[in-house]
């Protein structure tokens, strides 16, 4: 007779929920449930439209949907925290794995934590701090992830944070697993360049996501002149949605003299808009002023793409520096325009490009469902 698969209840954003988390959970769950009985616990009501006015839902492409996803938590409405915990607990899970990123969660994830105390829980921690701090963020986190039985870090930056509010935790540091579900029409580079708008001659750099000044685009838009200099035929694609101060960084751009080899997509990027744009690049930039991890190298690998990268956080464990990519100093525009210049100097995409193929099952959801299976049998009853 087969052993019972063990059911595990995962709370977090899934569709139609926006964003790199959300896009995790959903492949976290499908992977899960080859060695799991896994239900899905999603939010009613993420964020108040007073603390976050952009649109929280797309509904444009389905990729990541769980359809028997229960959209039960209001993070805001300490009564409707009573009554998801009642219907999770109804659930019987063995375990719960919730999905934490920023300290706006605590009250909540306090308050369910504390209601279903006797249920193991395993955080994965996307961050374990904000990446904007705050007074109060450390007393917030520490009321949360104290309570867990178990802990999942992408970064080592952020096993060393959960250290700073948790006494000797149970935990597992592994790499974010790649997302090649974008890959909808396999696009070859020519047909994406197409479709992008970007010149066939062109070569591409590819800064994507959202425009927030921790990510460094202005580090990158200072190295363009040198960069230009040495091949006048080199683009940088700036696609995402500028959160703040896009006129600084036009002024930025017009004063660097590189206005005709930037160009700028701004906007929210729906997931089947995606594809094009990392299919088209040649390789893709993080300048990074700070980080733990970010999803955008887990997208580059799924499309087989280099990176060029910060040495900040956990960058320079997912991009091996003259293998998968480079990884230069932060804040530095010359480190990154000679990064970029080496890169088409010594033609080092096909080197590159088979390096990330290597990797494929470090970066994989098979290895997570590993790592998930080791916490499971680590932890046993918890009173949180």
């Amino acid at each position: 007779m087969k052993n019972k698969k063990k059911k595990i209840v995962v709370i977090g954003p899934v569709y139609p929920y926006k964003g790199g988390i959300s896009h995790y959970t959903g492949a976290m769950v499908r992977s899960l449930k080859k060695n799991f009985d896994v239900e899905t616990v999603s939010y009613k009501m993420q964020y108040p439209k007073l603390l976050f006015k952009n649109e929280q839902k797309d509904f444009d492409n389905d990729l990541f949907k769980i359809p028997e996803t229960q959209f039960l938590i209001n993070t805001a409405n300490p009564l409707n925290w009573i009554i998801s915990a009642h219907k999770i607990k109804k659930m019987h899970p063995d375990r719960i794995i919730v999905q934490w990123w920023h300290p706006y969660f605590s009250p909540c994830y306090t308050a369910l934590s504390l209601m279903l105390r006797k249920i193991p829980k395993i955080f994965v921690c996307h961050n374990v701090f904000p990446h904007e701090r705050f007074p109060m963020d450390r007393f917030l986190t520490k009321l949360v992830l104290k309570r867990g039985a178990a802990y999942i870090t992408h970064s080592e930056k952020d096993a060393a944070d959960l250290k700073q509010v948790t006494k000797s935790p149970v935990y597992e540091t592994t790499v974010l697993p790649v997302h090649n579900a974008f890959k909808i029409q396999n696009m070859s580079k020519e047909q994406a360049k197409r479709e992008a708008g970007a010149a066939p001659e062109k070569k591409m750099l590819l800064f994507f996501g959202f425009i927030r000044d921790y990510k460094g685009l202005r580090h990158i838009i200072s190295a363009m002149p040198e960069i230009v200099k040495y091949d006048p035929n080199i683009e940088l694609w700036v696609v995402g949605e500028f959160r703040n101060d896009k006129e600084s960084y036009l002024e930025q751009i017009k004063k660097c003299g590189v206005s005709g080899n930037i160009r700028l997509v701004d906007g929210y990027i729906p997931d089947s808009g995606i594809e094009k744009y990392f299919a088209a690049a040649d390789i893709v930039v993080l300048p990074y002023e700070s980080a733990t991890q970010s999803g955008i190298v887990q997208i580059a690998y799924g499309f087989e793409k280099p990176v060029i990268a910060t040495k900040v956080g956990g960058l320079p464990e997912v991009v091996l520096d003259g293998k998968t990519g480079y990884i230069v100093p932060p804040k530095d525009h010359h480190a990154l325009a000679e990064a970029v210049c080496r890169f088409f100097r010594e033609d080092k995409a096909e080197e590159f490009t088979e390096n990330v193929r290597k990797e494929a099952y470090r970066y994989s959801w098979d290895r997570m469902n590993e790592v998930v299976q080791r916490l499971t049998e680590k932890t046993g009853a918890h009173e949180g």
